[in-house]
């Protein structure tokens, strides 16, 4: 489904199952503002100072990938040196896979004729007499019918031979001599569906490239597959970086709760991902670089530490490494201090930063692109929406704000600073607003988040 056939069909749900208005009235409530203190104030020109004398960008906004490109870079990233090759899975580990071979028919579809519905397989004109054995699904083909005769048959059993039609069971009567009429014409074929109707042996039923859906695994069942050939899921190594993270209990003498190590597995599988460790290391340079060497991931995911503080490891070990920065920064908010490194051919490296909503910035802005690829998932269709309010920019950074999609239209959400997770936890999806800010009824870019796209139960396994 496209982007936009899931706005109409998915999020419709908003009038009827969601409560949009008590939502955000939850989620706004109290709030004044973004919460992030990287957005300006308002001003009469959102791209310039109130004097109308642009801003000058520092030297670290200056380096910085402009969100659009960032993107694209992590796109094409996973596909220098990349030869991931295809594995071959049960059908039940299959979905939301990628076919990496076409989709062959191994038999003729049905196998041999079948009745298309309960009644009787009927041979010639009538009346007929009605044989006392019945024809059942998965019994063995019965002895053929003469001219005259009918026999009693279920849906999906094999028709006998010199059958003329099936008489449904509501079209048919028997009389006090126990002979078969028909309430209407019988026609030659009539409720039968022959050998070879949907396809025959060797037909190609889907291409390689094709998305893993329910519906392609009761295809493939149909067609005699156990098996199917598909490009794996990549294999991610998460590893959460603080010395001031808490795994359970409330937040106490300087240390807070870990709210990325519980998000982003879960988060990570959503994008077909496999993932293979969570780990928690200190803020440690050693430490980090011996998990980073002793991984054999195709994506390793930190989070924290890809500032310039004390303990902000992440750089030096890269540089240490003689790791390639393909991104040093991004030009959103929040999350600008992300990056994406390529550490060897086969492997990447996506540090996120510490705060919950910034690293959720950099997961859609870099993992997604590079696991899609890895995947072999082609990219969704882009689409976008007016929103109900205005909303601030940032003088020279994309932003991306949580939203609601409320009919045909998007309204943003509140308490969507970097270290807040309330939007977002609220949200159907990001709303992609451009350098300077966008007025109320503006058309911004929507990204979807999982859930809304497929819900939790699909998405999350």
């Amino acid at each position: 489904m496209t982007a936009r056939g899931m706005h109409a069909g998915e999020h419709a749900r908003d009038a009827e199952d969601l409560d949009v208005e008590e939502v955000l009235a939850l989620v706004n409530e109290g709030s004044t503002g973004s919460g992030d203190p990287a957005v300006p104030p308002p001003s009469t020109s959102p791209a310039h100072s109130p004097q109308g004398t642009p801003p000058k960008p520092d030297t670290e906004q200056h380096k910085a990938t402009p969100w659009p490109e960032a993107r694209a870079i992590a796109g094409r990233a996973a596909r220098t040196g990349s030869h991931r090759a295809p594995v071959s899975v049960t059908l039940d580990s299959a979905l939301g896979l990628v076919l990496a071979a076409p989709l062959v028919a191994l038999s003729d579809l049905p196998s041999f004729d079948t009745s298309a519905m309960d009644g009787w397989a009927v041979a010639g004109p009538g009346p007929w007499a009605v044989r006392e054995d019945g024809v059942l699904a998965g019994h063995a083909q019965s002895e053929p019918l003469s001219d005259g005769e009918a026999v009693r048959i279920a849906t999906g059993a094999r028709v006998p031979a010199d059958a003329t039609g099936v008489i449904r069971s509501e079209h048919g009567r028997t009389d006090d001599k126990g002979r078969l009429h028909a309430a209407r014409d019988v026609g030659h074929g009539q409720d039968i569906r022959p050998r070879g109707q949907e396809c025959r042996s060797g037909d190609h039923l889907l291409p390689g490239g094709t998305l893993v859906t329910p519906a392609v695994l009761g295809l493939a069942a149909a067609a005699g597959y156990d098996t199917l050939t598909v490009v794996p899921r990549p294999r991610v190594e998460v590893l959460i970086l603080g010395d001031e993270l808490l795994t359970e209990g409330l937040p106490r003498d300087g240390l807070i709760r870990d709210a990325l190590g519980p998000m982003l597995p879960s988060w990570l599988r959503a994008l077909g991902a496999e993932v293979t460790a969570v780990r928690r290391l200190r803020d440690d340079a050693k430490a980090l670089h011996k998990a980073i060497t002793g991984s054999t991931a195709d994506l390793i995911v930190t989070t924290g530490g890809t500032a310039s503080g004390p303990v902000d490891h992440v750089h030096p070990t890269l540089r240490g490494m003689g790791a390639e920065l393909l991104v040093d920064g991004v030009k959103v908010r929040p999350g600008h201090p992300m990056l994406l490194a390529r550490i060897k051919d086969d492997q990447h490296l996506v540090g996120l930063p510490g705060n919950p909503l910034a690293a959720i910035s950099g997961l859609l802005t870099l993992a997604e692109p590079l696991l899609r690829t890895l995947s072999a998932h082609p990219a969704p269709e882009p689409y976008a929406l007016p929103l109900q309010e205005a909303v601030h920019g940032h003088p020279y950074d994309t932003r991306l704000i949580p939203a609601v999609l409320r009919g045909d239209s998007a309204v943003p959400l509140h308490y969507n600073g970097p270290a807040m997770l309330r939007g977002i936890a609220a949200a159907d999806a990001l709303a992609v607003v451009p350098p300077g800010g966008t007025r109320q009824g503006q058309q911004v870019e929507l990204i979807d988040l999982p859930w809304a796209v497929a819900g939790i139960g699909v998405c999350f396994t």
